[in-house]
């Protein structure tokens, strides 16, 4: 069970010092674990609507499937990764530390909660450092787009030497901010902003959205903006507009529930854009093994899941972390095998059966793309 920890010694103001950035905080970590009081989920992932072919002749030994695969110049044992989640209170601090040791053991990469409050107050670096805790796996520091175009650069490039990261996550969350009572509103300026840091990172920039989806234009925009990693974080899982109308007025709730459906599926965006094939992570609703399969079949070179994770942690702490991720393993080795595919990059050339809605989907998507 994750131990509940005050937030005093931990509680900072946001930029405009009118709400408390600890307790705020606190709260989306509150409303993301708590699933018996609050549905955060909204939203469809698309896995559903795929199906991998069954190979009765797979012509493959179990002991010969390799599920590994190449991330920020290591080798993974699997193509999973525990995604930034929450920071910001000393529950969320606690979270990812412990987050942290679950994927020292594990082998795989992990992301922390958004650095921001470290610029503001600088004593709450030591919860930040999480390599110490996982000094054998990539760690991936993590800030929003609109603080890399404030941010004085060399500031950020010092913080990430400091922190020994191996990546910096870019989160894109303006859904979610235009519902934060303290949240941005004006994200001009945020690609060349993140052309200009990437022109001097000592890491790589992997950009990331919080759960509505990167369009298949708007990735390209960001390859040719040079970062390493774009993951898609499409809609059917955290919907974070729905976390914030948790924190509103009724009229303020209802407006933001209209957004309920809101974005562009895990699915559909990978199945919309092979030309980035082995180069997205796929995440947002991802909640099985047989999703991470079908996200790797789709082109995904890596599979986040942050959610399913956060809440075994709260129920049975870094163990059930370990268990969760080593269940999805398991899962997926069987599905390689039962598919015909040895390796990740077998499986990402394997066919699936598409239903014809999601077909349709995926086309009309391609269409409009390819006259933005």
């Amino acid at each position: 069970m994750m131990d509940t920890v005050s937030t005093d010694s931990t509680r900072s103001r946001n930029t405009d010092g009118d709400q408390d950035f600890g307790a705020r905080k606190a709260r989306h970590l509150e409303i993301c674990v708590d699933s018996a009081r609050y549905q955060v989920e909204s939203g469809a992932s698309g896995f559903d609507q795929l199906q991998l072919i069954h190979t009765s002749l797979p012509e493959l030994s179990m002991q010969q499937i390799d599920p590994s695969a190449d991330f920020l110049g290591q080798r993974i044992p699997m193509p999973i990764l525990i995604s930034s989640m929450t920071g910001g209170s000393a529950e969320g601090f606690l979270a990812n530390k412990e987050l942290a040791r679950a994927a020292q053991r594990l082998g795989i990469p992990v992301g922390m909660g958004s650095i921001r409050v470290v610029f503001k107050h600088p004593e709450v670096l030591e919860h930040f450092q999480l390599k110490k805790l996982a000094p054998d796996v990539p760690v991936m520091a993590n800030i929003g787009a609109v603080q890399v175009r404030d941010l004085d650069h060399s500031q950020l490039i010092e913080m990430l030497r400091r922190l020994e990261v191996q990546a910096l996550v870019i989160h894109l969350n303006p859904g979610q901010e235009i519902f934060q009572p303290e949240g941005d509103r004006d994200f001009r300026g945020v690609i060349d902003a993140i052309r200009g840091l990437n022109d001097r990172s000592p890491v790589p920039l992997i950009v990331k959205e919080t759960g509505f989806g990167i369009r298949p234009a708007d990735i390209a925009a960001l390859f040719d903006a040079g970062v390493e990693w774009v993951n898609v974080a499409g809609a059917g899982g955290t919907n974070w507009v729905k976390v914030e109308s948790y924190r509103l007025d009724s009229i303020e709730r209802a407006a933001a529930l209209e957004f309920d459906r809101w974005g562009l599926s895990t699915a559909v965006i990978l199945a919309a854009a092979p030309q980035f094939r082995g180069r997205l992570i796929a995440s947002g609703g991802v909640r099985s093994g047989l999703d991470v399969a079908k996200a790797v079949a789709l082109g995904a070179g890596m599979v986040g899941m942050a959610l399913p994770f956060i809440r075994a942690l709260k129920d049975d702490g870094v163990d059930g972390v370990v268990l969760l991720a080593e269940r999805v393993r398991r899962v997926l080795v069987s599905a390689m095998l039962l598919s015909g595919a040895q390796s990740l990059a077998e499986l990402q050339h394997t066919p699936m059966m598409w239903s014809a809605a999601f077909r349709s989907t995926v086309e009309e998507l391609r269409a409009i793309e390819e006259h933005r």
